[in-house]
């Protein structure tokens, strides 16, 4: 990849934070999340309480990129064709006229995905997977870019229909959204009990369709050495077998389920897209370890044993990250 293309990705990449902070305060895990989303075609699983700015983050960043957004609020009582649409008849022509459901926009918010039924899931993952919907006799594309941020509450678990593992695996990153600091917190508070006329001022759209293309191929032509892939491939087959590694005997028995091949592409696509967001045309180790966790945590499947004494999916990463031999 030429050093000017990466320096117009560099651009366009400041740009659009900068537009995205104008109301977006002390959440950059979050805006790396979306952006590697972005520039990777995969979709994003937003876990956090309520109020941590996901929906307004997702919004801000299709304001800046000049997209459209549309947001659904999933309920028990939402039906399949309440997302892909449905048939709907005419009475005066006697025929069905295709009425086309939110999932037609570039950006989708799926909020508290795990209130709605499985069937409904099973809708919007699909068209997630295959990128179309099909109404009645005719198979419509999604437009591109197309990608859902779903978000989750971990605190309230009453009445949900939480997500089966191998629903999960679709979702390409899993961000954990925490609280601010207390200095970010301080900003966000006074930026939110102005007058509404003097409240921070909504992101332009600061790039082209043009611009979003020239990010996805400059992400996918960032160089990644043989030994990157080979980290790639131990972290992921760690997690399957990880007595067969060195320093790993302790997680025999932890995990009941490692993760996919899926995981292992999303992985190299992340950290490409990662390289690009610190300004590099070439991976090195450091991107992989910057997102195992959001590509990794949703993918593993533990053991009751292991939930007893206390490991979580990130204590985990956080141990195969210290013992998988660093190239």
């Amino acid at each position: 990849m030429h050093s000017d293309n990466t320096f117009r990705c560099t651009q366009a990449l400041t740009a659009i934070r900068t537009e995205v902070n104008k109301i977006l305060v002390g959440q950059e895990h979050l805006l790396d999340c979306l952006l590697i989303a972005l520039m990777t075609g995969g979709h994003i699983l937003l876990e956090g309480v309520p109020g941590l700015a996901k929906t307004t983050a997702v919004r801000a960043l299709a304001a800046a990129l000049g997209l459209e957004t549309r947001r659904i609020s999933f309920t028990p009582d939402l039906l399949p064709a309440d997302v892909t649409g449905g048939l709907t008849y005419n009475h005066k022509e006697g025929t069905f006229t295709p009425r086309k459901g939110p999932v037609f926009t570039h950006l989708l918010i799926a909020d508290e995905i795990n209130r709605a039924p499985a069937k409904v899931q099973s809708a919007l993952l699909e068209a997630m997977q295959e990128r179309q919907v099909t109404l009645g006799d005719t198979t419509y594309a999604l437009p591109d870019p197309f990608l859902v941020m779903a978000t989750q509450n971990p605190i309230e678990q009453e009445g949900t229909y939480p997500l089966p593992e191998a629903q999960t695996d679709r979702f390409m990153l899993k961000c954990v959204v925490t609280h601010p600091s207390r200095e970010d917190e301080r900003r966000i508070m006074n930026g939110n009990t102005r007058p509404t006329s003097l409240t921070a001022p909504m992101p332009q759209c600061c790039v082209t369709a043009e611009d979003i293309q020239v990010l996805r191929q400059a992400a996918a032509d960032v160089h990644c050495d043989s030994k990157v892939d080979d980290y790639i491939l131990d972290l992921v087959f760690a997690t399957r077998d990880p007595a067969s590694f060195k320093g790993l005997a302790d997680l025999e028995g932890t995990i009941q389920l490692g993760a996919s091949p899926r995981a292992s592409i999303c992985l190299k696509l992340a950290t490409r897209a990662m390289a690009l967001l610190r300004g590099r045309s070439y991976a090195v180790p450091q991107d992989v370890k910057d997102v195992a966790h959001d590509v990794l945590r949703h993918r593993l499947l533990l053991t009751y044993e292991a939930e007893a004494e206390n490991w979580t999916s990130d204590k985990i990463i956080d141990h195969l990250l210290a013992e998988v031999p660093v190239p």
